[in-house]
């Protein structure tokens, strides 16, 4: 018998032949899905509302919304915002419109990437959202309240998805197994590295165990170098202008707070292995240096700016050595926050103050009329006072005293706030005499 092209039927993926039938088989994220949890609950009732699925890729989005779709009696419609444009979302409203009126059938549809539309494409959506035309449900790797417009979030309940961790890994790894037939031939090592070199994607673990079920010969066992060979390299799941570049450098700029040097040079080297630019961190460590540190170890600024210029000068991969030295420092470095605090105490007492004048004796009076107004008169020179330090007022005139400062008795502070009570008690002898004397 002669042999045709479509003689034998092409065996879809492995991935794609383990996709979930109903919710209860989706892992990871019961917290969403479960009959008890929030979308569970919603399909039980069969009242879908509009709704946006925020998570990592491979963690279920569209599993979730393809089957949430099968428990309805709505059109399930889908689109990839990466595909299409205003002419693709036209119609589709159109078609969501007519159905509903010949047919009284309301349609579901899901958008892939729904981040990728713009906000005016975004503004699109609400009309038909409002009233009723279509349910959305949008998928979404970025966090939507920086990408979606705030009028379409606020008609969309935000569900987030985790990334999957090694025990969802394993309940995948297992459908693998039984689904072929026969075990991954893996050491246990090379097992659980392939769980870690995952980072999170159930899609992208399926795929290698397809390869490792493809390549391994029989009887062979691979080890954690044959993965290696197989997966070469996988980029971290990051994207340095959206969602994950701010978690990560809030993740350095806590670590650094909290003064655990071990965790600070990971999430620094986190950012640099996933493509971060190295000037971008060197900002923010330099800002961490006067917001967080600051007098506590007036260093701390000096090391930021050499650092800088060091990895200027260098470049990367030999200046990245200068990011993490920075790091280290500020990581075990005295923390304050006191002159950070002051410069927000002054700007408010400034704004509430307005427009008073210094007090006329600190003024200087270079021509006639301002001495005749009284700059400068009964200025106390300090210099020429006895302990270099005359006590005099320097706020506006009829104005309190406001304490802004208050170091923290920690590091170079210690000394610095030991140096503010010595003059704040030399200014209440003199002031106290000068009283007493008049």
């Amino acid at each position: 018998m002669e042999e045709t092209l479509f003689s034998h039927q092409v065996k879809r993926p492995l991935a794609d032949r383990l996709r979930p039938q109903n919710l209860s088989e989706v892992v990871g994220q019961d917290h969403i899905v479960g009959d008890d949890a929030p979308l569970g609950r919603m399909v039980k009732a069969g009242k879908i509302s509009s709704f946006i699925l925020w998570g990592p890729p491979g963690c279920g989005k569209t599993t979730i919304a393809r089957l949430i779709a099968e428990h309805t009696n709505l059109y399930f419609e889908q689109i990839s915002a990466v595909f299409s444009g205003v002419a693709d979302l036209k119609r589709v409203f159109q078609y969501a419109i007519d159905r509903r009126a010949s047919q009284g059938k309301g349609t579901l549809l899901f958008v892939d990437e729904i981040h990728r539309f713009n906000k005016s494409q975004q503004d699109g959506f609400l009309p038909y959202v409002e009233d009723g035309t279509i349910i959305l449900v949008g998928a979404t790797t970025e966090n939507p309240s920086f990408e979606l417009n705030a009028a379409l979030l606020s008609r969309c309940q935000v569900f987030v998805l985790n990334r999957l961790n090694s025990d969802d890994f394993e309940i995948l790894l297992q459908r693998a197994e039984k689904e072929v037939g026969r075990k991954l031939p893996l050491d246990d090592e090379a097992r659980e590295f392939m769980k870690a070199t995952a980072d999170g994607d159930g899609r992208y673990i399926l795929n290698m165990a397809e390869s490792v079920f493809n390549y391994a010969k029989e009887g062979e066992t691979f080890n954690k170098d044959n993965v290696i060979n197989i997966i070469r390299s996988r980029a971290p799941v990051y994207d340095k202008g959206r969602d994950g570049h701010y978690n990560l450098i809030s993740a350095v700029h806590k670590s650094l707070r909290g003064s655990d040097v071990d965790a600070a040079l990971y999430w620094a080297a986190r950012m640099l292995h996933s493509g971060e630019d190295a000037k971008y961190l060197l900002r923010r460590l330099t800002r961490f240096a006067i917001e967080d540190i600051s007098l506590a170890d007036p260093n701390a600024i000096t090391q930021a700016i050499a650092c800088w210029e060091t990895y200027d000068r260098l470049g990367s991969p030999e200046g990245d050595l200068a990011v993490m030295q920075l790091v280290a420092y500020l990581a075990t470095a005295p923390k304050s926050n006191r002159v950070y605090m002051a410069m927000h105490k002054a700007m408010d007492t400034a704004k509430k103050t307005g427009s008073l004048m210094p007090p006329k004796n600190i003024l200087n009076a270079p021509t006639k009329l301002m001495k005749q107004l009284g700059y400068s008169e009964g200025y106390e020179y300090d210099h020429d006072c006895e302990d270099g330090f005359s006590g005099a007022n320097y706020f506006p005139d009829g104005m309190k005293r406001v304490k802004l400062y208050d170091p923290v008795e920690r590091g170079f502070e210690r000394e610095i706030k030991k140096r503010i009570e010595y003059f704040e008690k030399l200014r209440y002898e003199k002031n106290k005499n000068k009283t007493d004397n008049q």
